[in-house]
């Protein structure tokens, strides 16, 4: 198998403290550009990856999202989401960082060198082969995660990655890996750039799309979302108003009466 670490290669720059702020970011900015055409490349395996998704989620599953520094960060901050986004339970997206709660503000760098830690933490969870875990590592080679994905294997649960370095050992214990290849990092070696950005667009997709999919979504609305503070209660009311086309104080009557922007539409039609 050839394997080219992509991740750790020398930016295409030097000299960077001899730039000016003006070139640094007109620099990231070329870089970041070559960031969609990277994803547009891979979506077939994006689509093939989500529909599993998909199916764990509709027989009861759940998704896990492993990761390490930026990594599971990102995955953390997708599964936080999805609760007040698309109204589902927190245990369904579950996010797994190297570290635990502490790493996600604080760089704990050498936890992702543990390759058994990250399945003790999915037992915690009674992991199941009825549920989905996705590891994610720009690098390909983080312990952590790669640990994690073969006891995975090993216990007939199945698995999908998220890597920056095409061929590198996570395909191994991957049934659908997501290769993507961003190029050399502008900072040599900071995979929280261009692929941290990449990431995130990847796991934007799966849980919208599957999120969609199993029915959070009407129209083009968050139908389920959970209107907890001002911003949310007013974009809650005016869903309502427009599905319904009726003024705001009967919006608000019937969201404050149902608590739920997709009951207050149900029963508003109901009862018109």
């Amino acid at each position: 198998m050839n394997y080219t670490n992509i991740t750790e290669s020398d930016s295409l720059y030097n000299n960077l403290e001899l730039l000016d702020i003006k070139d640094i970011i007109k620099l990231i900015n070329l870089e970041d550009q070559k960031i969609h055409l990277a994803v547009k490349r891979v979506l077939p395996k994006i689509e093939k990856l989500i529909l599993n998704v998909y199916e764990k989620l509709k027989l009861g599953g759940r998704l896990f999202y492993v990761g390490a520094g930026t990594s599971g960060r990102l995955g953390i901050l997708d599964a936080s989401e999805c609760p007040p986004t698309f109204g589902v339970d927190e245990f369904k997206v579950i996010g797994l960082i190297a570290g635990g709660s502490e790493a996600i503000k604080k760089s704990i760098e050498n936890a992702e060198d543990d390759a058994d830690k990250g399945w003790c933490e999915l037992k915690k969870y009674n992991i199941s082969k009825k549920d989905i875990v996705i590891g994610i590592a720009a690098s390909g080679t983080t312990p952590f995660v790669l640990g994690c994905l073969e006891k995975c294997l090993r216990n007939g649960i199945f698995t999908g990655s998220i890597t920056s370095n095409p061929n590198s050992p996570i395909t191994k214990f991957s049934k659908i890996s997501i290769e993507l290849n961003v190029g050399p990092e502008f900072l040599t070696g900071s995979s929280r750039m261009k692929s941290g950005t990449a990431q995130k667009m990847i796991l934007n997709m799966i849980s919208t799309a599957t999120m969609i999919k199993l029915g959070y979504v009407k129209g083009n609305k968050m139908v389920d979302m959970q209107p907890k503070n001002s911003k949310l209660r007013m974009r809650a009311i005016k869903i309502i108003q427009n599905e319904l086309l009726i003024d705001e104080k009967k919006s608000n009557n019937l969201l404050k009466k149902y608590k739920s922007i997709r009951l207050a539409i149900e029963n508003g039609k109901k009862n018109k």
